[in-house]
């Protein structure tokens, strides 16, 4: 599993000209399930995003994660990010899971995301979406739980 995370001032997401989610400052999260991933991917990427330390202390220093910020989340998936890109100029998806496991790991992300008490918007699986943010920094962090500590 992979996912992008970047720290913004704003996020959106629009599907058919409509703004499904928004969020003010916190965290864009574009989440890439690979057709292998398991539950501990998931509970890594639980575990790991919401505890980043990534936005500006007092003192100037990233040391807050988005809780302490009183941040929001946008979830949106991106098949894209399991692309295999050792071949050729033509990325393979054949590594991404198909719909049918990718949808409930996702709802099941944002699902235990927002029992935490986070603020969790996201965007609509598989749906041709445009992504809008105002990316703060920029501060961008890849996370692959296959490189897990």
């Amino acid at each position: 599993m992979r996912a992008v995370v970047q720290r913004v001032s704003e996020a959106s997401v629009t599907v058919d000209e409509k703004v499904f989610g928004q969020i003010g400052q916190g965290l864009l999260v574009l989440l890439g399930i690979a057709d292998s991933d398991e539950a501990a991917d998931l509970e890594y990427l639980l575990r790991k995003i919401p505890a980043l330390r990534i936005f500006e202390d007092e003192a100037g220093k990233m040391n807050l994660s988005v809780d302490d910020v009183a941040g929001s989340l946008l979830v949106v998936s991106q098949f894209t990010l399991i692309a295999d890109n050792a071949k050729g100029n033509r990325p393979s998806f054949i590594r991404a899971a198909r719909p049918e496991k990718a949808i409930p790991i996702y709802e099941d992300f944002i699902a235990k995301l927002r029992a935490t008490g986070l603020k969790v918007e996201c965007g609509i699986f598989g749906a041709h979406m445009k992504v809008r943010l105002l990316n703060d920094g920029p501060v961008t962090i890849l996370l692959d739980s296959r490189e897990k500590e």
